[in-house]
Formats: C-alpha cells, sequence, structure tokens
C-alpha cells in the first residue's frame, strides 16, 4: 500500500498543483471530465460511473509504463482538470457525446455523425406484434422504448422480454403454418406461436400489452421473479446459473432504470396528460385541478455558471414557448437553495408586477431544503396561495405538507409519470443551458481582442488570477508581474478592460 501511494505520489509530481489537488478531491460520482493543455484548450471528454476511480486511473504508474503511446501522450499533456457530477451513468453517456461533439477533442476518438443510442420499436396495430431494436425514432404511431445508453442492455431487455411473453421473433406482417415448417422458437424461445394457433389473438395482445407495461417500467413483479430463481440456484449450487440469472437482472433492472420513452398520437399523450392531472388533483387534495404547472431544476459545478430553468405543462403536456432560464445573479458557492429562491423571486416579482397568470402547482427538482425556501420567497410576496411540491430524485418521494414525512405514489401512478415528465424536462433544460453557457465562457474571453495576448498568456493571466473579475480589480503594477506580461502590456490590458465595462 505504502508503496502504491509513492509510486502515485512519483507519477503525479511533475502535475501542476491544481491538477494534483483536484486528483485528491475527486467526487465518487458519475459525471464527465474535461482534461485541458497548457492553453486551456480541451483535449479530451470522457465519462464514469465513477469519476474518482476513472480519473485517478490515468495518473497511476501503470498508465505511463505500460499505456499505449496515445494514453501517455494524453497524460502528458494535461494541465487542468473538469468535473460535471450528473445523475447516473446514461446521462453522462449523453452527455459525454454532446460535449465531445462541440469541443472535437483531439485525443477523442470522433463520433460518427449518425451514432444514435438503440431503442425498442414495436407497432400495436399489428395483428400480432413483434418487438424489434432500431435507432431512429420516427414521427408513427408506433410504441418507442428508450433511447438505451448501453447496446447490451437494450439487448438484454429485448431477449428477456421476447421470452417471457412469448412474443414471436419472425418478421412475417401475418405469420401462418407456411411460416412455422422452418421455425423452432416454439421450443428455443418460448414463442407462443400464434402462427399454428397455440394462442389467440387475443390472449397475444394481452401477453404484448403486459410485456410494453414491464419495459415502461410498470412490472417491477417480474424482477423479483428473476431474483428469486436466482437465489433458488445459488441455494441448489447450481452456481452457473445463478451467475447467468444474475447477469441478466442486472442489464434488466438497468434497463427498466432507464425509464422508458413512449412514442404516442397526440390524442394518447393529451388523454394520459388530463388523467394524470386529474389524478394528481385527488393525491395532493388540491382545491382546483393542477391545469398549469411550472417545474424549476437549478444547474451548476460547484457553483459556478449556476443557472435555473422554469419548464411548464398544460393538462399533462408540456408547452414549450413557456419556458424560461435564469442566470443566478446573487448567490456565490454551492446553495441550491439560495439559488432555487432567486429564480422564484425573479419569476414572481415580475408576474405580480405585470399581473400575469399564476400557475396552480410548482414542482420543484429537490426535497424539503429547496421547498422550504420557495415557500419562503412566495410569502415575501404574498403568494402563500400558489402549491408547492417537491419531488426528490433518490426515491421519488413527494415532499409536500410541512412536518409529515414525504409521499410516495406508485410507480405505474400516472400523476407520477406527470411529475416525473415535468422534472426530467426542468432538469433537461437546465443542463443544457448550463453546458452552452459553459462553451460559450470557455471559448470566449475578454482578453481576446488585446494585442499581444495570444492563448498562452491569457490561459497564464486567468490562472494567475483565477477569473476576469480579479483581473479587472488587479492593479497595473499586479498584472505586470504575471508571468510573461511586463508593463507595456499591463498597461494595454487595463485599457482594454477599462472599455469593456
Amino acid at each position: 500500500m505504502c508503496i502504491h501511494a509513492l509510486v502515485y505520489c512519483f507519477v503525479t509530481m511533475n502535475l501542476p498543483d491544481k491538477v494534483r489537488e483536484k486528483l485528491r478531491n475527486i467526487p465518487d460520482e458519475p459525471g464527465c471530465y474535461m482534461m485541458r493543455d497548457r492553453r486551456g484548450k480541451i483535449i479530451y471528454v470522457g465519462k464514469a460511473a465513477s469519476l474518482r476511480k476513472r480519473v485517478q486511473s490515468y495518473f497511476r504508474n501503470a498508465s505511463l509504463t505500460r499505456g499505449d503511446p496515445k494514453l501517455r501522450g494524453l497524460v502528458n499533456s494535461v494541465h487542468d482538470l473538469e468535473f460535471i457530477v450528473l445523475r447516473n451513468e446514461a446521462e453522462a453517456i449523453l452527455t459525454e457525446s454532446r460535449l465531445i461533439k462541440d469541443y472535437k477533442p483531439y485525443f477523442n476518438i470522433k463520433l460518427r455523425d449518425d451514432k444514435r443510442f438503440l431503442m425498442i420499436q414495436t407497432d400495436p396495430s399489428d395483428s400480432f406484434p413483434i418487438l424489434r431494436l432500431c435507432r431512429i425514432k420516427r414521427d408513427d404511431t408506433g410504441l418507442y422504448f428508450g433511447p438505451y445508453a448501453s447496446s447490451a442492455v437494450a439487448r438484454a431487455a429485448l431477449d428477456f422480454t421476447e421470452k417471457k411473453f412469448g412474443l414471436r421473433k419472425c418478421v412475417p406482417s401475418l405469420p401462418d403454418g407456411q411460416t412455422y415448417k422452418h421455425c423452432h422458437n416454439d421450443i428455443v424461445r418460448y414463442c407462443s406461436a400464434p402462427c399454428i394457433g397455440k394462442i389467440s389473438r387475443e390472449e397475444y395482445h394481452s401477453r404484448f400489452d403486459e410485456a410494453c407495461a414491464f419495459l415502461g417500467g410498470d412490472r417491477p413483479q417480474y424482477l423479483k421473479e428473476i431474483r428469486a430463481e436466482m437465489e433458488s440456484a445459488a441455494e441448489k449450487k447450481e452456481f452457473e446459473h445463478a451467475a447467468a440469472l444474475r447477469d441478466t437482472l442486472f442489464l434488466i433492472q438497468a434497463a427498466v432504470k432507464q425509464k422508458a420513452r413512449i412514442a404516442q398520437t397526440p390524442q394518447m399523450k393529451a388523454a394520459d396528460g388530463r388523467a394524470g392531472v386529474q389524478e394528481l388533483g385527488r393525491m395532493l387534495a388540491l382545491e382546483r385541478l393542477p391545469h398549469v404547472i411550472e417545474g424549476y431544476d437549478i444547474s451548476n459545478i460547484s457553483g459556478t455558471y449556476a443557472v435555473g430553468s422554469m419548464v411548464c405543462s398544460v393538462d399533462g403536456l408540456p408547452q414549450g414557448n413557456r419556458y424560461r432560464r435564469f442566470r443566478i445573479r446573487t448567490v456565490e458557492g454551492s446553495n441550491d437553495p439560495a439559488m432555487m429562491a432567486e429564480v422564484i423571486h425573479r419569476r414572481f416579482a415580475r408576474l405580480v408586477s405585470e399581473g400575469g397568470q399564476k400557475p396552480d402547482l410548482l414542482l420543484i427538482d429537490g426535497g424539503i431544503a429547496q421547498v422550504g425556501a420557495v415557500r419562503g420567497e412566495l410569502r415575501k410576496l404574498d403568494l402563500t396561495g400558489i402549491p408547492v411540491a417537491g419531488l426528490a430524485k433518490r426515491l421519488e418521494e413527494i415532499y409536500w405538507r410541512d412536518g409529515e414525512p414525504p409521499m410516495r405514489l406508485p410507480s405505474d401512478s400516472s400523476a407520477l409519470k406527470v411529475l416525473q415528465r415535468l422534472r426530467d424536462e426542468a432538469h433537461r433544460f437546465a443542463l443544457s443551458y448550463h453546458l452552452r453557457l459553459r462553451a460559450r465562457l470557455i471559448k470566449d474571453s475578454a482578453l481576446d481582442e488585446v494585442a499581444g495576448v495570444g492563448e498562452r498568456k491569457k490561459q497564464a493571466l486567468l490562472e494567475h488570477f483565477g477569473s476576469v473579475r480579479r483581473l479587472r480589480a488587479a492593479s497595473e503594477d499586479q498584472i505586470a508581474k504575471a508571468p510573461g506580461i511586463g508593463y507595456k502590456l499591463a498597461r494595454a490590458i487595463m485599457d482594454h478592460l477599462k472599455k469593456r465595462k
């Protein structure tokens, strides 16, 4: 252990102090990481289920002694690190893809433009519907489940569902006895064989509906069955069978956790939305139905580039024209409740001044702290009549009444789905703004137009002062003492910054 620690210190000894410090404090959470060179340019973007384990692995002795030339070149080029903590690995994969396309880092294998994640598609209008994998979601009447961040997860979900519910795998639109002559899936894959009348069309569709409910995450009892079978096999010392069931369970759980996205017709969506709103009104015992719900979320990294989002649904359906974004202005550091309070104050102070329509319900991404901060701001504005609910990510608990434990709605509840969709949309909207803002701030700088200040000197100034704001507050003498600057260039920098105020 001591030898390993010494080796690790040796490998990181030539790294900048800030990199060594960041390596010691990397969060053990899923997310994305960005590596920069001496000029501040992003040279590599990666994702990880554990940022700590993944990033620290680059700087161990084996990486420099046994790694391939590309890896050694990457590690030797790193001058700074950044992290984006996300909720799960699936979100990290999608964010990594976007960052790579935005920055085109030198050391990344470029993602092909046609790279898409797998989905499971089916058409309920078929006589005997089948499930198939696809990568493009079309504007049709079919059902789509996914996208799945891992192809292994998608294929495992498809294989398990077909076998569990006896769905056919053959491709003819209307299979018959002739089809069966060349097929043994009823024997080797547990197909219900509607082609030869082993099951009626009504029975097949009943199984198909149950399969769709499972892919949508509404049938957790089937996961319990796999677990029970696995434990039974282990007790019987059938360890190979138990291990296979364990692997299957792991993949299917991952598929269910990646909430299914079901493409429906506009009429079906509207009906589901209305049903969810009505159920939500009953569950929360609201005085009036929550026809208009506003959802709020905050996105930041350790308090930097903090933004807030507001999304809106009417009768359970998103209304993109009512979405709003907020730059956090008054809060320093990581303080989500205070940031949420700022967003709520700005939103509703303006609404009061303009006499706008008040929402029937506010949904906050968070728990009791965020809900308390929002209610406090509404009290200041004399808007206590607006109901506020918080939806916590970890257990999908609803924080509703002060002093009472959070509510848990059934996983197949239409009301819960309305809240989850809005919460996830608020998170997506906030994160996309945060990433876009970071991209813009990374590329643009107040120093870009100063003659004589190239990428290297700009990076040196930002490293020396920490930010443009601190650089603005510095004296000419302090700027001149920065590495590679001098008094002539310091004067030009000060003159330029004064003009941009």
